[in-house]
């Protein structure tokens, strides 16, 4: 059953978001956000002591996404307009948090060194042991790259799987569906994580799953 999507932004989105690591006082990215359907539960979850960086290349999706954080009285959204072949515009290890919601596939990244450039600019802004979290849509067995690609070059980036999430709602395309999450931290394997992923290598979000 598919529940909209404005119901979700506003309130499964956060429940969401808050489950799979995101916190108050938090600086995030929302690298590729569109019209902010991850960005403004985000911003609420941040709150006044936190920032959310609003990042795409589309000019009237920043547009329309600044529009909605203004009629919310949401101050802490701070826009990045961008192209493909430009960085990041962030300090080195500067935030906690990047989404890469619906972003790192084909269509955006069709060429291997192209995410591995994204992968290393991510690297760079995100603080010591910060997070990465990934929704892999489009990333099936018959497309390219597959989701095993996309893991490795992550893990090649220097991050490890922390965790994964099956079965969550997510919003895609303006719809919502059921899919994965996948989180990453920033740094080398480290002792004593492969005991700790028998554990949580793959859960539910008891929360957000319906039906």
């Amino acid at each position: 059953m598919k529940i909209p999507v404005e119901e979700w932004i506003e309130e499964a989105g956060e429940k969401f978001l808050k489950d799979i690591g995101i916190r108050k006082g938090q600086k995030v990215l929302d690298f590729g956000c569109g019209s902010g359907n991850y960005t403004i539960p985000t911003a609420r979850i941040a709150g006044e002591n936190g920032l959310v960086y609003a990042l795409d290349k589309d000019k009237r999706t920043l547009d329309e996404l600044m529009r909605k954080a203004e009629s919310m009285g949401l101050k802490n959204i701070i826009r990045l307009d961008t192209s493909k072949e430009s960085g990041i515009a962030l300090d080195n290890e500067s935030v906690n948090v990047v989404l890469l919601c619906d972003v790192l596939h084909y269509y955006y990244f069709p060429r291997a060194e192209d995410r591995r450039r994204l992968l290393r600019e991510v690297y760079r802004v995100l603080k010591p042991n910060a997070l990465l979290l990934l929704c892999p849509t489009h990333l099936q067995s018959f497309m390219e790259p597959k989701l095993e690609d996309v893991e490795r070059e992550i893990q090649e980036a220097s991050f490890y799987l922390e965790c994964e999430y099956s079965g969550t709602l997510i919003v895609h395309d303006n719809n919502l569906e059921k899919s994965q999450v996948m989180n990453f931290r920033k740094g080398n394997t480290r002792a004593g994580r492969d005991d700790n992923q028998k554990y949580f290598r793959t859960r539910n979000t008891p929360s957000n799953n319906k039906g």
